[in-house]
């Protein structure tokens, strides 16, 4: 099995343009950028600082005292002025304002470094053919992204200054599918093409992203600043409360949401240490069982991590810290299943 997998390797290589690797990876880190931005713009409250959409010219920062005020203005007109921070200073506002234009401008970034070099590289005919239309379909999620970054804050904008928890899950999962989309590929590239199969690798694949919706919900609803101890929410295992919303309560009720992300979350760091410890015994592959003891690793430390943020009340540098936990473990997951694919083809 290992000689076919290295000759398959080999054959990858010699055929793989190393260019397309590097600006797909180069896009991977600016996606992983992306998220890890999108999340310190949730956790300081800085989302709905722009109340205006310009997708042609939006890139341009207030360049003087009258940009300043013109925009203030219009924030200050909006429900979250109004509700929460009635009588912020321009200072104050600058700050909020920094997270959201540099989210929206790095989200830019992320669309010309993968369009430009996408066009290119068709024309000169670079791109395997059995790439063109995964590449085709991660250029319209990345434009549908921006729209549902839009449409996500304009739910702030209206009456109530809170962000719409649905449509922020969708938006993060919407990244976390072009970040795996984008992996994959690399992968399929570098190491051999492979094709998913429902197994139990890809039951760990689908818990692990579950979990990470269920954190999208808690995240969408602010849950983390409530029932801050572990293992037990209030003074039982279950949360008062929980069930009062009936089939919408895992989406609508803060408790419920945190319920279920505490638990998927100890399910997904069981199930992934038994397919780490698995493959690592019966697996002689060395690159698997570096991945598998990596996955292990990194369960176990977000597991840890996420008790410690939750019960420090969600500071933004743990619960930061805490998303990026999320993102490598999604990556070597990934990473992993694709190599057991490989292995038993």
């Amino acid at each position: 099995m290992e000689n076919k997998i290295k000759s398959h390797d080999n054959l990858t290589h010699n055929y793989v343009p190393k260019h397309i690797s590097s600006w797909l990876i180069i896009t991977i880190i600016m996606v992983i950028m992306m998220i890890i931005i999108g999340g310190i713009t949730r956790l300081t409250d800085s989302g709905l600082s722009m109340v205006e959409w310009r997708p042609l010219i939006g890139f341009i920062p207030p360049m003087d005292d009258n940009e300043w005020n013109r925009i203030f203005g219009l924030y200050m007109i909006s429900p979250e002025y109004i509700f929460k921070n009635n009588g912020m200073s321009l200072t104050d506002f600058k700050e909020i304002y920094f997270w959201e234009y540099f989210h929206r401008l790095w989200g830019r970034l992320i669309g010309i470094i993968f369009i430009v070099p996408f066009i290119y590289f068709m024309i000169i005919r670079s791109i395997p053919k059995f790439l063109i239309k995964r590449m085709i379909f991660i250029f319209f999620l990345g434009g549908l992204q921006g729209l549902i970054g839009w449409w996500m804050v304009k739910s702030g904008l209206v009456n109530d200054p809170t962000v719409s928890q649905y449509r922020l899950t969708i938006h993060l999962s919407n990244a976390f599918l072009i970040l795996f989309l984008l992996t994959w590929s690399v992968l399929d590239l570098q190491e051999g093409s492979v094709k998913i199969k429902l197994n139990f690798s890809f039951f760990i694949l689908l818990l692990l992203s579950i979990t990470i919706i269920a954190g999208a919900f808690v995240a969408g609803m602010d849950a983390g600043l409530m029932y801050n101890e572990y293992p037990l929410m209030g003074n039982s295992f279950i949360p008062e409360n929980y069930g009062e919303y009936y089939l919408l309560d895992p989406f609508e009720n803060p408790a419920s949401a945190q319920f279920h992300h505490r638990h998927l979350a100890l399910l997904t760091l069981i199930s992934i240490i038994i397919f780490a410890f698995k493959n690592y015994r019966i697996c002689n592959d060395l690159k698997m069982r570096k991945i598998v003891l990596l996955m292990g690793i990194i369960v176990t430390f977000q597991f840890l991590l996420g008790i410690i943020t939750l019960i420090n009340m969600v500071p933004v540098h743990l619960g930061a810290l805490h998303q990026t936990g999320a993102i490598l473990l999604f990556l070597f997951v990934t990473v992993g299943i694709h190599r057991r694919y490989l292995l038993t083809e």
